[in-house]
């Protein structure tokens, strides 16, 4: 049920719907790992960036698998106390964009792991720290296709001019994360 390698069936795909600060965020992912993170399209963003009390599963099987709980954990402490994702469990991915060794995968994963909360990057310094400082067009290309926004924190990679650039969830959300990032982050300092 599980094997979705080549030639192998489908593994069991569950989703669960969380109702987050910014709307609904949709999870989908199996016994192996998370396979995308869907943000809720927005026009409206609710005001202000603190931290919101509510961050809870709205819809989804009574047995998550274990990928499915650490992600909405983690999602949950992302959004009402940001200070512990750091001492979270990440979910496992699983993910097709996240197994194959590409350069987008090398992206994603270097994002993941050096660009910390309340940080922002430049496209450009994305590319250099990946490895590839004339890739930055990549890495725009790379940030789309992520499957895990987020997690993977794809809003806190800017436009050299300063410009918080485009984004999957919009660009109120991005907005809204970046200022959420950085109130908490204030927060953790005072």
């Amino acid at each position: 049920q599980v094997n979705s390698k080549q030639g192998g069936s489908p593994c069991k795909e569950q989703h669960v719907v969380l109702l987050s600060p910014v709307g609904k965020i949709e999870i989908s992912g199996c016994e192996t790992g998370v396979h995308e993170i869907k943000l809720p399209k927005m026009s409206v963003l609710p005001s202000g960036a603190e931290s919101s009390v509510s961050c809870e599963v709205c819809e989804g099987p009574e047995e998550m698998p274990q990928p499915l709980q650490q992600c909405t954990a983690w999602l949950r402490a992302y959004f009402c106390e940001p200070a512990t994702t750091g001492t979270l469990p990440l979910p496992a991915f699983h993910h097709p964009l996240l197994q194959r060794d590409s350069f987008t995968r090398q992206v994603l994963w270097t994002l993941l792991r050096d660009v910390k909360f309340g940080e922002a990057v430049s496209y450009k310094q994305l590319a250099d720290l990946a490895g590839n400082s004339r890739a930055a067009r990549a890495v725009g290309g790379a940030m789309r296709n992520n499957p895990v926004p987020i997690i993977i924190p794809c809003h806190r990679v800017i436009r050299s001019s300063g410009d918080s650039g485009n984004y999957g969830g919009g660009q109120q959300l991005k907005e809204w994360l970046l200022s959420h990032e950085k109130l908490q982050k204030e927060k953790v300092k005072s």
